[in-house]
């Protein structure tokens, strides 16, 4: 896999794997803001637009360019991050040039007419009253509230049911005219398509964007230690309970190491070791896991379990037990070792189609890795050392000031309860 880094003739940078096996052509793009950038009270107004991308553009209105969508079997779809705008387009190569044309006019000229802007407001306020009943989702906001408290982490990425019925269209323009722009973007292309064709279709689909973007300024989070657990009742015979703290940033040193020992603890399935001491050794539960977010302005370590309301005490007590366990002796060098050989061997099954080869790739851009970084990656992992995980593993965990958020109704943990989700 050849990286080609092209510039425009108008100067707009894109990473470009060349693959003329098959006549697609996959776009992955981000620009740089995401629902960080959402206005307080206006919660929800990235992921408002990603809705409306394809209700209207230029002269086309909801229906017209979906038609015209249709018939050139493209794909084009957003998705809000909480640091990134992110933006996929796919095209056969012999529609590129319509389709990138279509794509231009939805991101410099989006119509947001009225009767598309209620008919999606209905649809995001549906999904919302559904996310209300859905524990997981219940379980994540509020972690979210208590560990980021005012700063924008801890707002809801697709808002309130309050935050969009007050969105207006003036709302969802000034959003795409302060994020939309050019100095803000990064791009991965792959597919059926050269480095001097990709020049022109760069300055097509993005020259007409604005250069400079409008970003506000995001503070650094700073996640409070717990211990803190809260309980939101909810009748339902399963409950589920998040529990976290800080992390480690992708910038720091100490990165790959904590992203090897995540594996360990809840990353890797059956092989973790908190599948093993909670759901295999014990029964308490179907699935536990964890993850690591390293998010641009604070990383934070999650976990989440899922099991009968009689068993959510013993459950955060096998798991805080295990957490200790791990951070007082490491993991030992067998899961150590088990732990590089899936990460290094699963590594390719990650670019196994131009969709994911863009995907991978563009993260990598995000992230600031350099272009090298699909080269060097497995080895960075295969340098980590028994010592290395067991010091971050005392840097990382504290098992004792976890963060816990229970959505159901426990019958044995203690904690402020309240009635019904997060607002």
């Amino acid at each position: 896999m050849k990286i080609q880094q092209v510039t425009s003739p108008g100067g707009i940078k894109a990473w470009l794997v060349e693959s003329h096996a098959n006549p697609l052509i996959a776009v992955r793009f981000a620009f740089r803001g995401g629902a960080s950038q959402d206005v307080p009270g206006k919660e929800g107004v990235a992921y408002f637009v990603t809705a409306m991308m394809d209700e209207g553009a230029g002269d086309l209105d909801a229906t017209a360019f979906q038609e015209r969508e249709q018939a050139l079997a493209m794909r084009m779809d957003f998705d809000a991050g909480r640091d990134v705008m992110l933006g996929n387009v796919q095209t056969l190569t012999a529609n590129k040039d319509e389709v990138f044309e279509l794509a231009r006019l939805a991101m410099s000229q989006p119509r947001f007419d009225a009767d598309a802007l209620e008919r999606v407001r209905a649809q995001i306020l549906a999904g919302l009253k559904f996310d209300e009943n859905d524990p997981e989702t219940v379980a994540s906001l509020a972690w979210d509230r208590l560990a980021f408290r005012d700063h924008p982490y801890g707002r809801p990425v697709k808002g309130t049911r309050e935050s969009i019925a007050a969105i207006t269209a003036h709302d969802l323009r000034d959003y795409v005219r302060r994020v939309f722009a050019r100095d803000k973007l990064l791009i991965t292309v792959v597919g059926d398509i050269d480095a001097e064709t990709l020049g022109k279709a760069l300055d097509t689909l993005f020259g007409d964007l604005p250069e400079h973007s409008e970003l506000e300024a995001v503070a650094d989070a700073t996640p409070p230690v717990g211990p803190e657990r809260e309980i939101i009742v909810m009748d339902v015979p399963q409950s589920v309970a998040q529990f976290g703290q800080r992390g480690i940033s992708r910038k720091d040193g100490d990165f790959i190491p904590a992203y090897v020992l995540n594996y360990i603890i809840g990353g890797g399935g059956f092989s973790s070791r908190l599948m093993e001491e909670v759901r295999e050794k014990r029964g308490l539960a179907y699935s536990v896991y964890s993850n690591l977010y390293p998010y641009q302005h604070g990383a934070v370590f999650i976990g989440n379990v899922a099991t009968k309301n009689e068993a959510v005490g013993q459950s955060l007590a096998v798991i805080e037990e295990e957490l200790k366990r791990l951070a007082k002796h490491g993991p030992s060098a067998e899961e150590l070792a088990s732990a590089k050989s899936y990460l290094t061997g699963a590594y390719a099954l990650r670019f196994e189609s131009s969709t994911s080869i863009a995907s991978q790739l563009l993260w990598i851009q995000i992230e600031d890795l350099g272009a090298d970084y699909v080269e060097r990656r497995n080895a960075l992992i295969e340098t980590v050392t028994l010592d290395d995980i067991k010091r971050v593993a005392k840097r990382m965990i504290d098992a004792d000031r976890l963060i816990t958020i229970i959505v159901g109704k426990p019958v044995e943990p203690a904690g402020t309860a309240r009635e019904g989700a997060p607002g």
